[in-house]
């Protein structure tokens, strides 16, 4: 498996806080990696850090292969686009000019190359509009064209569907599907929106207080979340013998009270009587379909 991104204890401080402490994770090659957390957990920070725009205070950063103790590592970096927080764009100009000048800094003046870019963000037929008078969503889709250029192997983004209307998310959207499905690029795309990440990544990392408390992909999360029966009682290993003689129940014991069945989701009613019958003793029993926002809540609670 090739990694494009590790981290090892990535760390930075600001006198007594630690934004990011202690963050350990792994991207792989091709994949859309969601950075979930509140606002204020340290993901504009971490991004920073591994766009090579802030020092860590201590940690080691891999990019393509490259650790970031080797000189080698400046040429990783510039294999980064990056849009991190506003985009760097020049209000009096017309999309084309701010691509334009992006371009001719990366070495490139050809006038295709910058409408290409241009057209997968879908602003090609924007004219010589300033983009002073854009909206925040073209602005974003822009800021997007902006870090494309260059070809990166790494493209991050933070926050690029903040403050959008559900057209400009629509939009945003499919663009990093596109980007990612045509070029396969590598994306990590933060966000404090579960929901909407939840359509578009392929692995996530859910990052509290500057620490990074879980790492798992979407088969996983969506396993996690998925509809399942809980039963609760006093003595879940006498629950359990039941559950063997039941049948093919598919369970695991969550906690010192609780089971939770993956199956056998509409056989309540049967499961309870053999459970009474063995003499095990049901403070409850029912179906929960958890959702996205309530497990990343829990999560969060429980760290």
């Amino acid at each position: 498996m090739e990694y494009i991104l590790k981290t090892n204890l990535l760390t930075k401080q600001f006198r007594q806080q630690k934004a990011v402490d202690g963050v350990s994770l792994q991207i792989e090659r091709g994949a859309i990696y969601g950075l979930i957390g509140r606002n204020g957990a340290g993901k504009t920070t971490f991004l920073r850090m591994v766009a090579g725009l802030a020092r860590p205070t201590s940690g080691e950063i891999e990019l393509m292969g490259i650790p970031s103790t080797e000189k080698s590592i400046r040429s990783a970096f510039e294999r980064v686009g990056c849009l991190i927080e506003q985009p760097g764009i020049y209000n009096n100009l017309s999309a084309f000019e701010n691509c334009k000048l992006k371009a001719m800094c990366c070495g490139v003046y050809s006038k295709e190359y910058v409408e290409e870019k241009l057209a997968l963000v879908g602003l090609s037929d924007v004219g010589k509009k300033t983009v002073g008078n854009f909206s925040l969503g073209m602005k974003q889709r822009l800021g997007i064209a902006l870090a494309m250029i260059g070809e990166p192997d790494l493209l991050i983004l933070d926050e690029p569907i903040n403050g959008l209307d559900p057209q400009g998310i629509i939009e945003v959207r499919d663009i990093i599907q596109t980007i990612n499905r045509e070029r396969n690029m590598t994306i990590l795309i933060s966000s404090h929106i579960l929901e909407e990440l939840s359509k578009i990544a392929t692995h996530y990392g859910i990052i509290h207080n500057g620490r990074l408390i879980e790492q798992l992909s979407s088969e996983e999360l969506m396993d996690k979340c998925a509809a399942k029966l809980v039963i609760v009682t006093d003595t879940p290993e006498k629950a359990c013998i039941v559950l063997d003689d039941f049948g093919d129940v598919a369970y695991k014991v969550a906690d010192k009270q609780t089971i939770q069945l993956s199956n056998h989701l509409d056989d309540a009613a049967d499961i309870n009587m053999a459970l009474s019958r063995a003499g095990v003793a049901v403070q409850s029993i029912g179906k929960k379909n958890e959702s996205l926002e309530d497990y990343f809540i829990e999560l969060i609670h429980k760290a």
